[in-house]
């Protein structure tokens, strides 16, 4: 059996968590713009932990999860379950990108089909602010590789030399009697044309390779301009000053006790205040995820060394394959902002108290002893005004209830006024009980929220059943 189907498989049978790939690279800023650190990655296996999740970090060692360790992002396509997560800030900062294997390992999917017969494409979400992501895109890559089985762990680095985006990968296909996972890579400007899949890396034999990230250093850092990590039965190093030129192996991380047979994903990191670095493995085969190791020269296989265990902390959820940004003050204050804590409630009819908001198929209806995140909400800050709310789904990130026509639905944030408007209500004092909630509209002040046949509205409210119609108590 094949080296990588006998490590599936013992990673499966342990409830372990798969292999990746990864590259970032963000334009230079001045240290003193660069205030902290986000990390996307997934958290484990099922339909919920393959997702994106983002975690934040001041120093780049110790990491809180954002959003309440809950995803911010979620797959409605494909597989409908992502892992790998890569992200990409444009080289004027512009626009950024998640691109994502398109991959629910375990929800269905036996270890040949996810090898053998896997999604060929990518899942894709594109912002200009960070926050305010656009509905996800299947990105095909591997479509155009004759035998091309399946496309895991995206990464994309901008190219000078070409001026566009050099986004490559794992595809297992069979090639020259061999079949394996290789790393193919193509261009792009917008992720969502490529050119034609060509090969990147390929080992000798047999050899499989499955995650590979590269690392832009500055001069007078070592000997290259560029470094990347791969995984390939070790944590190879490789250097070059071109992207698309010629690799030399420098060695690899066998020496301070980190093998591929321990170790995959790596994740690259630079410290914004000195020329040191991280280089994030992922703890696979112990299962506990992401730990760092340091460097002060990438390209030096000598100058790793593996931090003591205190010295930093993950989190409370586990990081898995992922990638890490170095944030400017702006980016930062808006994410953090985004994504507080903000613990996830119901919301109880006064008149019906045995009911609960909640959606079904995006409608938005009160229901029975509902206790299922269909009927739990985070009450964010207003999306507009000031001293307002705005209710956020909490199985659906970045959806949030909002009527239109008087009707409520629970719709995806698209950044417009108009919807801002329409998904903003000033929390007072219960119509019918001041113990308890109303919700008036931000764009209606003259209407409220109500339940109406157990279907939400939003209506002028007259009448003492109007009013026991629009109470709410927001509760656990």
């Amino acid at each position: 059996m094949p080296k990588i189907l006998v490590r599936l498989v013992a990673m499966l049978s342990a409830a372990c968590l798969l292999f990746t790939s990864w590259s970032v690279t963000a334009p230079r800023r001045a240290v003193a713009a660069d205030p902290g650190y986000l990390m996307v990655h997934f958290i484990g296996e099922g339909s919920t932990g393959q997702q994106i999740y983002l975690s934040h970090s001041t120093d780049g060692l110790h990491w809180n999860d954002l959003n309440d360790g809950a995803s911010i992002l979620r797959s409605p396509l494909g597989t409908r379950g992502v892992r790998d997560p890569a992200l990409v800030r444009s080289p004027d900062g512009s626009k950024y990108w998640i691109i994502a294997t398109d991959l629910c390992w375990g929800c269905g999917s036996t270890v040949d089909g996810s090898i053998n017969n896997g999604s060929r494409s990518f899942v894709v979400w594109e912002s200009t602010d960070l926050i305010t992501w656009s509905e996800p895109w299947l990105l095909n890559v591997a479509g155009a590789i004759p035998d091309g089985r399946n496309a895991w762990a995206p990464e994309a680095i901008w190219n000078p030399d070409t001026n566009d985006y050099v986004l490559y990968w794992a595809t297992n296909v069979p090639l020259d009697g061999k079949t394996k996972h290789r790393i193919f890579y193509t261009h792009t400007t917008d992720f969502r044309t490529i050119t034609t899949p060509r090969i990147y890396i390929d080992r000798p034999g047999t050899q499989e390779l499955i995650d590979t990230q590269i690392v832009e250093l500055p001069a007078g850092v070592g000997n290259y301009r560029y470094v990347r990590a791969s995984g390939d039965g070790q944590i190879t190093l490789e250097g070059s000053n071109s992207i698309l030129g010629t690799w030399t192996n420098l060695g690899n991380l066998s020496g301070i006790g980190l093998t591929g047979s321990q170790v995959e994903g790596p994740m690259w990191m630079k410290f914004r205040d000195r020329n040191e670095w991280a280089l994030y493995l992922d703890q696979y085969s112990s299962g506990r995820g992401y730990m760092p190791v340091t460097t002060t020269n990438p390209s030096a296989v000598s100058t790793y060394q593996i931090p003591a265990s205190g010295s930093y902390n993950m989190g409370a959820t586990k990081k898995r394959h992922g990638s890490i940004m170095t944030l400017t003050a702006a980016e930062e204050g808006r994410v953090l902002a985004r994504w507080p804590s903000t613990p996830a409630k119901r919301l109880q009819s006064y008149n019906f108290p045995d009911r609960y908001v909640r959606h079904a198929n995006y409608d938005v209806r009160i229901d029975q002893n509902i206790t299922g995140p269909d009927a739990q909400f985070r009450l964010r800050p207003g999306l507009t005004g000031t001293g307002t709310v705005s209710f956020e789904s909490v199985n659906f990130p970045g959806y949030f209830l909002r009527h239109a026509n008087y009707d409520f639905q629970l719709v995806r944030n698209d950044g417009t006024a108009q919807f801002a408007a329409d998904a903003t209500f000033l929390q007072v004092a219960g119509l019918a009980d001041p113990t308890w909630s109303s919700f008036q509209s931000y764009s209606h002040p003259d209407r409220y929220i109500r339940h109406y046949a157990y279907q939400l509205r939003l209506d002028p409210i007259t009448t003492t059943t109007a009013r026991g119609d629009a109470t709410f108590r927001v509760t656990n």
